[in-house]
């Protein structure tokens, strides 16, 4: 049995942060959902027309991120927030790639409610799954590469044992983490901060289970994490 948490250190830095969290069984990422095609496109034309001229920086839920940033020392600017990447890549009128369906329902839902979405294989988590400081037991695989990297002490980071899953919170996944066409169970988290954006994580939680059980039929379970209640199962 498996479970998501945050530690108690994260929360003594963040006490606002919280996240909304979907786990989906059983899924075929291999099959053609035009359904998932077609939001992606349409979120991602509807994010361009919105804030078209705008400084994304500015939005709260991404104006949050690079705050908490902030707070724990990490450049902003140089550690891009994922939503705040895929924000600054659809403003310049570029549509997002279509990679597999769970990564794209990710990506469209996250343009939609404009809050960092990851999507990460459970089967490939070697124990729990954690939201928390490295140590130099850690280790990250880059994208593409085949020899891993030492971690540095006290980068948040999300991690499963001590295999670091994504770097610094929510800028880069690894390589050993990501979604393919054999993806099977998958656990989203959604992360945002109470006080600016935790209607929209919940919306976005919310319309991720109903569309994936819905729509598509697989099994999915969601729950909610933050400083009252800091954990929950996802395997």
């Amino acid at each position: 049995m498996k479970y998501f948490r945050v530690s108690d250190e994260v929360f003594e830095k963040l006490p606002d942060y919280c996240l909304g969290t979907v786990v989906v069984r059983d899924f075929d990422n291999f099959a053609c959902i035009p359904e998932i095609s077609s939001m992606l496109d349409e979120n991602t034309a509807a994010f361009a027309k919105k804030h078209e001229g705008e400084n994304v920086r500015e939005i709260p839920g991404i104006k949050a991120c690079r705050d908490a940033f902030l707070a724990l020392s990490m450049n902003p600017n140089k550690f891009m927030v994922s939503i705040e990447a895929l924000a600054k890549r659809v403003q310049k009128g570029n549509l997002l790639p279509h990679i597999n369906p769970l990564v794209d329902l990710g990506n469209a839902l996250s343009v939609k409610y404009e809050v960092p979405m990851g999507a990460h294989d459970i089967d490939k988590m070697e124990a729990d799954f954690e939201v928390r400081f490295s140590t130099s037991s850690d280790t990250f695989l880059p994208m593409g590469e085949a020899e891993k990297e030492i971690m540095p002490e006290g980068e948040l980071c999300y991690v499963s044992g001590n295999q670091v899953k994504t770097r610094r919170w929510m800028w880069r996944q690894s390589d050993d983490g990501k979604l393919t066409e054999s993806t099977k169970n998958v656990f989203f988290p959604i992360d945002g901060f109470a006080s600016v954006s935790k209607e929209d994580v919940i919306a976005a939680r919310d319309e991720l289970a109903v569309f994936l059980h819905d729509v598509l039929g697989p099994k999915t379970e969601k729950g909610f994490v933050d400083k009252e209640s800091r954990s929950v199962k996802i395997g």
